[in-house]
């Protein structure tokens, strides 16, 4: 109904999609433990919604590839957890006359699954993450006149994703670069 709202006031809205790549790890409180980032992909779709001429709301709906990587046991064994989301951020945009934009706000995720992969196996651990987790989004992109733009953001974990609360406190955190692609209006003769 909010977004609904907005819909109304809003001087025109314009369709986008998405993709890039994700740079996504864990952060751990309080653990002496460290791990590698996972490389992976982000693509989806955005509403580009203009509220005046230089501020818009700017929904989006974007699977994302997150996880980490980390060494295991005396061996030194390699795993890597594939943490895989549907992410909905919701995003306050101020819109510079140069095409430059700044962007912040939170984003709710919804984990698609988790693979645990090592030099062995490939185990699905769903199971040990939450179901939701909650982030917030800080961004800045750059949009050119023909539509096509580039961006890159940091979403920081605010919520913990690990279902057990005997291990540490793991929060998403995934830098992300990318390009977009917003549709123009039709302008009629």
């Amino acid at each position: 109904m909010a977004l609904s709202s907005f819909l109304l006031k809003a001087q025109h809205v314009e369709f986008g999609l998405k993709g890039g790549l994700n740079v996504g790890n864990v952060k751990v409180k309080n653990a002496s433990s460290s791990y590698d980032p996972r490389i992976s992909a982000h693509v989806g779709g955005l509403a580009h919604i203009h509220l005046t001429k230089e501020f818009a709301i700017q929904p989006e709906v974007v699977f994302s590839g997150q996880g980490f990587k980390a060494s295991s046991g005396d061996n030194n064994v390699e795993i890597t957890r594939k943490l895989n989301y549907l992410n909905v951020p919701v995003l306050v945009q101020y819109m510079f006359q140069n095409g430059i934009r700044l962007e912040t706000g939170p984003q709710v995720g919804f984990l698609l699954s988790a693979k645990e992969d090592n030099e062995s196996s490939n185990n699905d651990v769903k199971g040990a993450y939450k179901d939701v987790d909650f982030a917030w989004a800080f961004g800045a992109g750059y949009l050119m006149p023909s539509g096509l733009g580039f961006d890159a953001r940091l979403n920081l974990g605010v919520a913990k994703i690990n279902e057990n609360n005997s291990i540490a406190d793991r929060r998403n955190g995934v830098f992300q670069v990318g390009l977009f692609y917003q549709f123009r209006p039709m302008r009629h003769r």
